[in-house]
């Protein structure tokens, strides 16, 4: 089994920073690429930011230049950094992973639990 665990989540005012954790634990022989997506009331999950293994990162357009994603490999730990925290960042945030585990079996749809992160004065 396979499991994702984030934290970090919370509630910030306008312009703060936060930062959220995903630890990948279990089965795992190698993890191609993490991401962290987000959802908000009504709205449909968007991709946040994406790195792969060799560390190619990319980014939504509406966190460029305030988003930073980094991981560890060694922990098999992702780290999204996020600054100048505007209320519409406002969402539920989560972790997915591209893995294949010790069976050799390679998927994309491994997925945290969510943290929320709320924006507001």
């Amino acid at each position: 089994q396979v499991q994702l665990v984030e934290s970090g989540g919370g509630l910030v005012q306008p312009g703060g920073s936060l930062r959220l954790s995903c630890a990948a634990s279990g089965s795992i022989f190698s993890i191609n690429a993490m991401g962290w997506y987000r959802q908000a009331p009504g709205k449909q999950r968007e991709l946040v930011a994406h790195i792969i293994s060799g560390g190619s990162t990319n980014y939504a357009d509406s966190v460029k230049g305030r988003f930073t994603i980094s991981r560890d490999n060694a922990k098999n730990t992702v780290y999204l950094q996020m600054n100048s925290l505007k209320p519409e960042d406002t969402a539920v945030y989560y972790c997915n992973a591209d893995l294949t585990t010790n069976w050799g079996t390679r998927g994309l749809d491994y997925w945290g639990q969510g943290t929320q992160v709320t924006v507001s004065s």
